[in-house]
């Protein structure tokens, strides 16, 4: 029953079950559902999201459908979202007894405008990460931000539709599709690209290349120790004492090596030379005459 011309009210809880109802039956239609679900009221978390959401309200022709619209995606009304180059598809359940279909078409960044965006973030981005979490510098988000001129869609470059009978382009299903676009895109921002049909990497491709070329550029560090043999050991230490303490091949093969005799090897000790030496200075002395007697 209808008063006034508006529809009977109906209770969120009421709405939320009949969302689950039909989301049941797409599932067993069509397998596996990707629905847009929040926490609170907020639509977006992200400088992506919040940007996107951002962009479609500051348009006049966007901003008297776009309120029933997040109303309908906190409630859980948006059953299945996907985003793909230069499309948007979604599915949002509603006062029919089947759920509505929504096609959102996002004309592509002109190569152009394209070229000079990238020209312009050069050297301002250092990595595909920080890109992706939005803390690049503020007068690049900015350039980004542009009404008109940055990466975001204006509505000449967006093509609405609807399966349901609202004659408004702008209706609340495809409002609440829109706002579950800056939803998905806190999770996964590199959506926003594929969208809009470009190359995140060329954003990074410059910095990479720099930091390549600086890298190929530094001298090489000093070369790290070499771990000598053992031969080359005993030769370095047999050099510096003038004695040969690698074996050739004839001691290599001989089984048993003879030890010098204890004569030899006392003659040959330092201590033995020694006393040797002082023995043939003593005798070389001149020996005293004894005192003559008065």
């Amino acid at each position: 029953m209808r008063y006034g011309g508006f529809p009977p009210y109906v209770s969120v809880a009421e709405r939320r079950a009949k969302a689950m109802c039909q989301a049941e039956k797409l599932k067993k239609k069509l397998g596996n559902l990707e629905p847009v679900a929040i926490a609170g009221r907020t639509p977006a978390k992200s400088w992506w999201g919040k940007s996107w959401n951002q962009n479609l309200e500051r348009y006049s022709d966007y901003a008297n459908r776009l309120p029933r619209g997040r109303s309908y995606l906190s409630n859980g009304m948006v059953l299945d979202l996907r985003i793909d180059k230069e499309i948007i598809k979604g599915i949002v359940a509603g006062t029919a007894s089947t759920p509505y279909q929504i096609t959102i078409r996002i004309q592509a960044i002109s190569g152009p405008a394209w070229k000079r965006l990238v020209e312009k973030a050069m050297g301002k981005v250092e990595t595909l990460q920080t890109l992706l979490e939005g803390k690049f510098p503020e007068d690049l988000k900015e350039l980004f931000f542009a009404k008109g001129a940055g990466l975001f869609p204006a509505p000449n470059e967006i093509k609405l539709d609807c399966s349901c009978p609202d004659w408004a382009s702008m209706c609340k299903h495809v409002a609440a599709v829109l706002y579950g676009v800056g939803a998905r895109l806190d999770t996964s921002p590199e959506l926003f690209f594929t969208l809009r049909g470009v190359n995140m990497d060329d954003l990074i491709g410059q910095v990479a290349r720099k930091e390549t070329e600086k890298l190929l550029s530094r001298k090489p560090g000093k070369s790290g120790r070499i771990i000598q043999s053992s031969d080359n050991r005993l030769s370095d230490i047999g050099a510096l004492f003038g004695v040969s303490l690698t074996p050739d091949a004839s001691q290599a093969e001989s089984a048993e090596v003879k030890k010098p005799s204890k004569r030899t090897r006392e003659a040959g000790s330092p201590l033995k030379q020694v006393r040797n030496a002082a023995k043939k200075v003593k005798k070389l002395k001149p020996k005293k005459s004894p005192p003559s007697k008065t």
